[in-house]
C-alpha cells in the first residue's frame, strides 16, 4: 500500500499508518480471523459470566470476588481495544489506521494496562490481608476501602499515559509508514521515529518500571508474607485452603507480568518483530482468554456459582 504523507519542506508527516499484523501468513487469513472471533467471544462470555455471579450470587459478595469482578470487566475492556481491530483487517484486508485513530488505540491500551498492574497489586494485598490478618480483614477492606482501591487501580494511570501517547506521537515519522505488529504499541511505533529517540526510550522504561515494576514488587512482598503466614499454618488441610485462594491470581501475575516485563524491559538490541509479535499477542489475547478458566477452575466458590447459574438456566 502505498504510504499516504504530507509534505512539509525538506521533511514529511505521516498522515496514516499500515497495520502489517499477520500480512505475511496470507494463507491463513480466514483461519485467522475463525481463530480470533472465537477467542474473542470466549473473552467475552467468560468474564460477562464472573461479572454477573460475583454481583449476583450471595456467596460472592466478599471483596477477593469485587476486585475479579472489576479485573474481568477490565479483560473486556482491555482485549476489547485491540482484537475488533484485528478482525476488520483481517475480514477486509485493508489495514490503514488514521494517525488519530492509533494514538487513541495506544492511548487506552496503555491506560488499561496500567490499571491490570495496579489492580493484580490490589488483588494481592486483599489476600495478603485475608489470610495475614483476618480478625482485621472486614474492617481493613471494608466496602468503602474496596471502592476507593478499585477507582484508584482505574484511573491513576490515566495522565501519565496520556502524556507519554502524546510525547511518542510528537516524533516524527519519515521514511515508513508500516507498524510491523497487530496493533499501536510502543516499541514498533519508535522503529519508525527518525533521529533519536533514545530520551523517548527512557521515558519508557521509567513508565513501565512505575506501572509494571512497582506494582510487581508490592506483589512479591504480599506473597512473600502470605506464603511465609501459610506455612506456620497448623494443618495441611488449612495450608491447602489457604493456598488454594491464592493460586489462581499468582498464575495470572505470572502470566502477564512475565510476557509484558520481557516486551517491555529487555534492551532494544534484543528486540525481534517476531518475538514481540508473539509476546504482545500472549497478554493482549491469550492471558485474558484464560484467565476466566483459571479463576474459576481453581476456584471452588466461582466453580459452584457458575454451576447454580448455568442449572438455573
Amino acid at each position: 500500500m502505498k504510504q499516504e504523507e504530507k509534505k512539509e519542506g525538506n521533511g514529511s508527516t505521516v498522515m496514516q499508518f499500515v497495520l502489517l499484523g499477520f500480512s505475511d501468513l496470507p494463507n491463513l487469513q480466514g483461519f485467522l480471523f475463525v481463530l480470533f472471533t472465537i477467542i474473542y467471544m470466549i473473552v467475552l462470555i467468560g468474564n460477562s459470566l464472573i461479572i454477573i455471579i460475583t454481583r449476583f450470587d450471595p456467596a460472592l459478595q466478599k471483596p477477593m470476588y469485587f476486585f475479579l469482578s472489576n479485573f474481568s470487566s477490565l479483560e473486556i475492556c482491555y482485549v476489547s481495544v485491540t482484537l475488533p481491530r484485528i478482525l476488520v483487517n483481517l475480514w477486509t484486508q485493508n489495514r490503514s489506521i488514521s494517525v488519530l485513530n492509533c494514538g487513541t488505540q495506544m492511548c487506552f491500551f496503555l491506560m488499561l494496562a496500567a490499571t491490570e498492574c495496579f489492580l493484580l497489586a490490589v488483588m494481592a494485598y486483599d489476600r495478603y490481608v485475608a489470610i495475614c490478618n483476618p480478625l482485621h480483614y472486614p474492617l481493613v477492606m471494608n466496602q468503602k476501602m474496596c471502592i476507593q482501591l478499585a477507582i484508584g487501580s482505574w484511573v491513576s494511570g490515566i495522565p501519565v499515559q496520556i502524556g507519554q501517547t502524546c510525547q511518542i506521537f510528537s516524533l516524527h515519522f519519515c521514511d515508513c509508514n508500516q507498524i510491523n505488529h497487530f496493533f499501536c504499541d510502543i516499541p514498533p511505533i519508535l522503529r519508525l521515529a527518525c533521529g533519536d529517540t533514545s530520551v523517548h526510550e527512557i521515558s519508557v522504561y521509567v513508565v513501565a518500571m512505575l506501572f509494571g515494576a512497582v506494582p510487581f514488587m508490592l506483589i512479591l512482598a504480599s506473597y512473600s508474607r502470605i506464603i511465609s503466614t501459610i506455612l506456620r499454618l497448623p494443618t495441611a488441610q488449612g495450608r491447602a485452603k489457604a493456598f488454594s485462594t491464592c493460586s489462581s491470581h499468582l498464575l495470572v501475575v505470572v502470566l502477564f507480568f512475565g510476557s509484558a516485563t520481557i516486551t517491555y524491559l529487555r534492551p532494544k538490541s534484543n528486540h525481534s518483530v517476531g518475538i514481540d509479535k508473539l509476546l504482545s499477542l500472549f497478554y493482549t489475547i491469550v492471558t485474558p482468554m484464560f484467565n476466566p478458566m483459571i479463576y474459576s477452575l481453581r476456584n471452588k466458590d466461582v466453580t459452584a456459582a457458575l454451576r447454580k447459574l448455568l442449572l438455573r438456566k
